[in-house]
């Protein structure tokens, strides 16, 4: 495999994992002094859920990049709305609103086109081997 597919193939699988771990850092906000031990560890899955869902996405993209790219692309583009809304409700800023957006959903919009971009690349580099 030439240098440029491999990099095509593990730059959104890589990003893909550190945008995973960041919104697991979310996560950590569960603890809370006055609450028991099992109701932080309680609070702390729950909070990890939406980890938890990304990394069955990264799985269904590992195997099937076009398709994982697309579910991505949605759910970077769908969420975008209410991030944007949660962050204006509490700020009243459209600057910080924006930056939360671009945080939190643009790194998934850019592993989906990168996802999607792999899977053609892949495709078009097996059809000019192929034939000649």
């Amino acid at each position: 495999m030439k240098t440029s597919i491999k990099v095509i193939h593990w730059l959104p699988r890589i990003i893909c994992i550190l945008a995973i771990l960041f919104i697991g850092l979310f996560a950590v906000d569960a603890f809370e002094p006055h609450l028991t031990i099992w109701q932080q560890i309680k609070n702390f899955l729950f909070h990890l859920i939406p980890t938890f869902i990304l990394t069955v996405l990264l799985v269904i993209a590992w195997k099937w990049e076009y398709a994982g790219g697309i579910i991505f692309l949605l759910v970077g583009l769908g969420l975008s709305p209410f991030i944007f809304n949660l962050n204006y409700n509490r700020t009243h800023s459209t600057g910080t609103s924006m930056g939360g957006v671009l945080m939190v959903t643009f790194p998934f919009i850019v592993i989906g086109i990168l996802f999607i971009i792999s899977h053609f690349t892949k495709r078009r580099n097996l059809q000019t081997t192929s034939n000649g």
